[in-house]
């Protein structure tokens, strides 16, 4: 996540409406060039009533749940493209993902924790520090099919913090396996990791370099180690998805999708000062649901999500 509370963004002017979502076409040219893009789709915009959304996150059901971390808030926007608020005090949880139980995992970084919350919200601490120190800030996360975790950890100052400086040197990438309470470094290499994605049969794994502009694909060892670090693209990314061609979505200046290879698709441009992150919903998955910083947009697919 990019905006104000990290890196000095100024949101100002932000709308505030009512809870009821008020559904806006969004004039955006060259939609109809994308060949993931639905035949003549517009961008809908649902609503433009939060500070900062982030951390979209899909239900069995289609059921889509983002944060609006500067309030503290996870909201709901379900199949029938109703919104609701689910969840106030939620650790100032940023990127989301369920778990096969139905758990909205998330990286609450209030304390720079990794949290489960069930579907009656109770709260279950995952883990709580690295060797005794704190996290810089867990920030996105991807869960594989053995039920393991891979979450990147950079650090951005947070104004509730008393901190002014990371406990742990370096920004990196960690997995914690299932029913582990210490995670393991799987890359430490990276300037400032952000973004990330798994494919769904467990062998790769995408994470964005933000601050060094580059996505790597990783193969993913039985061990759940990282091996054979290779360079997708020359781009940085907020955050991530699949779909279910293969083709990775990534997030900032609008949403950019690349082809498994590499090759660059087109961009869809979304009218707010940054896109945070991206993700499938709907009853069919055939959604793209996208955060948007004050706002969240729709947008109907050719392809289907695979989260």
């Amino acid at each position: 996540m990019i905006h104000s509370f990290k890196t000095g963004f100024i949101l100002t002017g932000l709308l505030i409406i009512s809870g009821q979502v008020m559904a806006q076409q969004t004039n955006t040219s060259g939609l109809d060039t994308i060949k993931v893009v639905a035949p003549g789709a517009t961008l809908q915009k649902i609503s433009s009533q939060f500070a900062f959304t982030e951390g979209p996150a899909v239900d069995k059901k289609g059921n889509i749940f983002f944060t609006d971390q500067p309030n503290d808030k996870i909201w709901k926007y379900d199949t029938d493209g109703n919104l609701s608020l689910y969840m106030d005090k939620t650790g100032r949880s940023n990127g989301l993902y369920f778990d096969k139980k139905g758990n909205i995992i998330s990286c609450a970084d209030e304390k720079d924790e990794l949290w489960s919350i069930s579907p009656d919200k109770k709260v279950t601490v995952l883990m709580t520090n690295f060797q005794g120190q704190r996290m810089n800030g867990p920030n996105d996360l991807w869960i594989d099919p053995k039920g393991g975790i891979y979450f990147t950890d950079p650090y951005y100052q947070r104004d509730y913090w008393e901190r002014k400086k990371p406990d742990i040197d370096g920004q990196k990438v960690y997995y914690l396996p299932k029913g582990k309470s210490e995670a393991i470094v799987v890359d430490g290499d990276l300037k400032q990791p952000n973004g990330i994605v798994g494919t769904p049969d467990g062998k790769y794994l995408y994470v964005a370099d933000i601050r060094d502009s580059k996505t790597y694909k990783y193969e993913i060892g039985s061990d759940g180690m990282l091996r054979n670090r290779q360079l997708f693209i020359s781009q940085g990314s907020d955050g991530m998805t699949l779909d279910n061609q293969g083709n990775l979505y990534i997030s900032g200046r609008g949403v950019t999708v690349y082809d498994p290879s590499g090759k660059k698709l087109g961009n869809i441009p979304v009218p707010s000062r940054w896109v945070g992150n991206i993700c499938f919903g709907g009853k069919k998955r055939d959604t793209l649901f996208i955060t948007a910083s004050e706002s969240i947009y729709t947008l109907p697919m050719r392809v289907k999500g695979v989260e």
